[in-house]
């Protein structure tokens, strides 16, 4: 059974990201349950409007709801003691795409700052950068990509357990603060690849 904090947590952050205009890529959204453990990840991918299949930026989203937390949420809903709260953990990996060459990432990350914005009480951690370089048959560089990632705990209080509708306050912030940095991104001097068709990503 989904515990509703989890799907509220969902809805509170396609909310925000929605709320700032980003545009959701559905064939990109999973729930996943890993079977022996019982662990519950969500993945979704956001970016600017109008940037089609394969957007140059996009930010992928994934919550993870362990069984710990599973446990913690119902041993609360039925009013037994918990020694922690429920923790869900969060990544937005920014990933910059179709780029011709890989940019210089001093470059990428002035723009990406170390501390990303605060759900909750403590902000997102970004991670060091990750690069793929796709080369041809001739060792000659087709396409690169740039992956930043922010990572983080959200720590259901009391208080939001009482009042799930807080969730929206305290993932309010996180779609303004994407948007404008993949807009960020999108305006930097790079040389990206044009668009590919329909046919072509088919």
């Amino acid at each position: 059974m989904l515990d509703h904090l989890f799907l509220d947590a969902i809805a509170a952050m396609r909310s925000a990201l929605e709320g700032a205009l980003l545009e959701r890529h559905a064939a990109e959204e999973h729930l996943h349950a890993d079977i022996l453990l019982g662990d519950l990840t969500w993945e979704t991918s956001y970016s600017l409007p109008g940037e089609g299949l394969l957007p140059r930026v996009r930010v992928d989203v994934t919550f993870d709801w362990s069984t710990w937390s599973q446990s913690a949420y119902r041993s609360w809903m039925i009013g037994e003691p918990a020694d922690e709260p429920p923790e869900l953990m969060i990544e937005l990996a920014i990933r910059l795409g179709r780029l011709r060459a890989q940019p210089d990432l001093t470059t990428v990350l002035a723009i990406l700052p170390e501390t990303g914005p605060s759900v909750g009480a403590d902000p997102l951690e970004r991670s060091a950068p990750a690069v793929e370089v796709l080369h041809d048959s001739d060792l000659e560089v087709v396409e690169a990509a740039v992956e930043v990632s922010y990572e983080g705990i959200y720590v259901a209080t009391e208080e939001v357990l009482e009042d799930p509708k807080l969730l929206t306050a305290h993932f309010a912030g996180l779609g303004g603060w994407l948007a404008s940095a993949l807009v960020r991104l999108t305006d930097l001097p790079l040389d990206f690849l044009p668009p590919e068709t329909e046919s072509e990503i088919s």
